[in-house]
């Protein structure tokens, strides 16, 4: 792949789908160079062929395949200068149908998956003075019912966002979040919800919202674009994306 010396270098997981992908897609236009993770090759494969974006098959929940894949990445770069964690798994679920097992899998997703990400490639985002953006969530910010687990493992995160700008402000490493509010994504349909119960929940949801509607995930990219190429005084925030629903 034909290497730009001036254009940003990063990563986006959960590159395939949903926010991911809006990201990506939004990346490219602003010029940067874009290297896609996500778990699933055939969303891989979807993404538009363009010779300043590179695909890799990585779960990011797999430590060791992680720490080879951040490796390659940055001997084929020589340096990172962005990550956007945002790879994750959603549950809609009571407290009393909620599975030990389906803990397991949004933690593993959601908080040690960015967190395997962020440490595997500290050294290289130190160099860089790069920048970091997570994926949060409104529900981590204002309480909802029926996912307090999703809600808890996205508040977890929006938490390490605030603790790492701590950590890695020194560095000049920048690290902020995104708390997006309901939008149509896959994220729903991966977590086994019908088409009607996505329906009906956003539906539920944009209803209370000052703005009224759903948001897209072209609107949450402008964000998370904005974040990991230009903003280089904003650290520790995490920021509603969400037409209001956090008020």
């Amino acid at each position: 792949m034909p290497h730009n010396p001036s254009s940003p270098i990063g990563i986006v997981t959960g590159a395939g789908s949903g926010i991911g992908r809006a990201s990506v897609a939004l990346l490219r236009q602003l010029g940067a160079t874009v290297e896609a993770w996500d778990k699933d090759q055939s969303t891989l494969d979807a993404l538009p062929s363009d010779e300043h974006l590179l695909t890799c098959l990585v779960d990011v929940t797999d430590e060791p395949g992680v720490t080879t894949a951040a490796a390659e990445a940055i001997a084929r770069h020589r340096r990172i200068d962005y990550i956007v964690n945002c790879a994750g798994a959603y549950l809609y679920a009571s407290l009393e149908d909620t599975t030990t097992q389906q803990i397991r899998k949004l933690h593993d997703l959601n908080v040690i998956g960015p967190t395997l990400v962020t440490q595997a490639f500290l050294p290289a985002l130190r160099a860089s003075h790069g920048s970091i953006v997570n994926v949060a969530s409104t529900v981590a910010l204002k309480p909802t019912a029926s996912n307090s687990h999703y809600a808890a493992s996205k508040a977890a995160l929006a938490q390490l966002t605030r603790c790492w700008a701590l950590e890695l402000g020194p560095d000049g490493v920048r690290v902020n979040a995104i708390a997006p509010g309901p939008m149509p994504t896959s994220l729903f349909r991966s977590a086994g919800m019908t088409e009607a119960q996505e329906t009906e929940l956003l539906s539920t949801r944009t209803a209370t919202l000052p703005l009224r509607r759903a948001g897209t995930p072209e609107e949450a990219a402008v964000w998370i674009a904005r974040l990991a190429l230009e903003d280089n005084w904003t650290t520790g925030a995490v920021i509603p994306v969400d037409g209001g629903m956090s008020l």
